[in-house]
């Protein structure tokens, strides 16, 4: 709910308002009233009924694409101005001025000059150019390139959307209104609200496992369930594992924590670090169990991550985990090679059984922001195309920003949309998304049955989703402290890969604590009474 900076290793607790002592900078609180005065109000669309209903915030399901397509901005939203937008992209940077370009541009009514930049080494281009007076009009920043001081930057840097969009002011944009306030609490960086969301969704791993291989046999429903499924698929002379490395979703069956900044919950009104719990020692110790029956590809073990996925097409292992965003690319790649491919996922289940507790992933992942050198008039002519960029799946906006022009980037086939080899060079290559994105959506018309599947899956798991104790909070840690985790990741795969034993982790646990643990842990009390959990 709060932006949480750091300046000299002091958290800066800039909210929503107020002012304290203390460094000499602002701080504040975040109360749920004060959050009202930055954060947009939420005002759902339904403007396509899917075939899978969103649960508990989960992802609809599309399988097939509206005939007709609706219309969800009614003008056109653009002054004719001109706004220089840098993103990353992944992948061939597309001609300048090409049809596609041309085609949005006229859609929104003003000119949007891209500059794309190899999303590999965005991290160093960021930091290039909001170190100089140069910056563009609109910048794309994602989550894991805010290192450093890029935090300070964009608060220096980059425009207060507060008082375009806080509370129903942003009904003025209906798209932007439609996208989840989770997502908005994580767009305030430095007490104000900066960001325009690229929404996540509220859970992204799953384990996997190949039902064509298991037949119409029984999936897991518990830990024990899991080793016995272990054994029984396990068989190194046919070169068969039941496993790949499943440590991120173990850690799910077992309730654990995410990793910074939601390590922490409480616990008799104490905060308690993940490595502190009962639970984080039986998930190490089930983890254990995998690796000593010998159910773990060895390969796995030898931290080959890179190749977890050929292991899994090609039937050297039945089961492994992955983030959800990857299942379509797998099915649509294996429908020539292997007809008889059937991914699924597996249903999460508490170790014992019983009904699982599954922390939500952050609500957002990328951001994109507007310069302060903006005008207010151009701010909201920005904003309104922003509009245009976060129309929701089913409408004519998604269609052209999504797939480019009808005949020329895209054709339909049995109703689903194709690129054509113009599409794929200037359409399909992610710049416009970036301007603001709807909730996200599993429309596969291309593949129905994986959307059916994919949302279900979804559907059944969100009703066990609980939002960690600093949900939606943009915290970083003191650079001091930066290091104190660190050798828990060797030390868990030494743990489970029987190089050490769990009660090793008692003495870990005394060194963090004598290190910086406590401390670290006060830090985070602070942010806690200053500004509330963002659950």
């Amino acid at each position: 709910m709060a932006a949480v900076a750091v300046a000299g290793g002091v958290p800066l607790l800039a909210a929503c308002g107020g002012s304290g002592s203390g460094s000499g900078t602002k701080e504040g609180t975040t109360t749920g009233k004060a959050l009202k005065k930055v954060v947009p109000a939420y005002a759902p669309l339904n403007l396509v009924e899917p075939d899978v209903a969103s649960v508990n915030g989960s992802s609809p399901g599309f399988t097939k694409l509206p005939d007709p397509l609706v219309t969800s901005v009614k003008s056109v939203p653009g002054k004719g101005s001109e706004f220089r937008v840098m993103t990353p992209l992944w992948g061939t940077v597309p001609k300048k001025n090409n049809p596609y370009y041309t085609a949005v541009n006229k859609a929104v009514g003003a000119t949007l000059n891209f500059d794309p930049q190899d999303g590999n080494t965005y991290q160093d281009k960021i930091g290039a150019v909001l170190a100089g007076s140069d910056i563009p009009d609109v910048m794309t920043i994602p989550g894991w390139n805010m290192q450093g001081q890029i935090r300070n930057a964009i608060t220096a840097k980059f425009a207060d959307l507060s008082p375009y969009l806080a509370g129903d002011a942003v009904k003025k944009y209906p798209n932007l209104a439609n996208i989840p306030t989770g997502a908005w609490q994580y767009s305030v960086f430095g007490g104000k609200l900066r960001g325009l969301p690229m929404p996540t969704p509220v859970i992204g791993n799953a384990i996997f496992y190949r039902k064509d291989l298991i037949g119409s046999g029984a999936v897991p429903a518990g830990a024990d369930d899991l080793l016995a499924f272990g054994k029984e698929y396990t068989a190194p002379r046919k070169k068969v594992w039941a496993f790949d490395d499943l440590w991120t979703c173990i850690q799910k069956i077992y309730g654990l924590l995410p990793d910074a900044p939601h390590y922490w919950q409480l616990e008799n009104g104490k905060l308690v670090h993940k490595i502190e719990t009962k639970e984080y020692r039986e998930a190490l110790a089930f983890a254990r169990k995998l690796h000593d029956g010998g159910y773990v590809h060895p390969d796995a073990e030898a931290n080959k991550d890179a190749d977890s996925k050929i292991r899994f097409t090609s039937g050297h292992v039945v089961m492994y985990n992955d983030g959800t965003g990857g299942w379509k690319g797998m099915v649509t790649e294996q429908a020539t090679a292997n007809a008889k491919f059937d991914m699924q996922a597996l249903d999460f289940f508490s170790h014992d059984g019983g009904k699982p507790v599954l922390w939500q992933d952050d609500p957002a992942g990328i951001f994109t922001f507007l310069s302060k050198k903006l005008s207010k008039a151009r701010i909201e002519e920005f904003l309104a195309i922003a509009d245009y960029a976060a129309a929701p799946y089913g409408t004519k906006e998604f269609m052209l920003t999504n797939y480019g022009v009808k005949g020329t980037h895209y054709t339909l086939k049995d109703g689903a949309p194709a690129y054509t080899p113009q599409g794929v060079q200037e359409a399909q290559p992610s710049t416009f998304l970036f301007l603001a994105s709807p909730p996200t959506s599993i429309a596969y018309p291309d593949q129905p049955q994986l959307a059916k599947d994919y949302a279900a899956w979804m559907a059944r798991q969100a009703p066990h989703v609980k939002k960690p104790l600093f949900f939606g909070m943009q915290i970083v840690e003191p650079q001091r402290y930066a290091s104190l985790y660190t050798p828990f990741d060797d030390l868990q795969k030494d743990i489970r890969r029987g190089r050490k034993k769990v009660s090793d982790i008692d003495d870990a646990v005394n060194t963090w604590k004598k290190s910086g643990g406590e401390k670290l842990r006060a830090w985070y009390q602070d942010i806690l009474d200053k500004n509330g959990s963002g659950n």
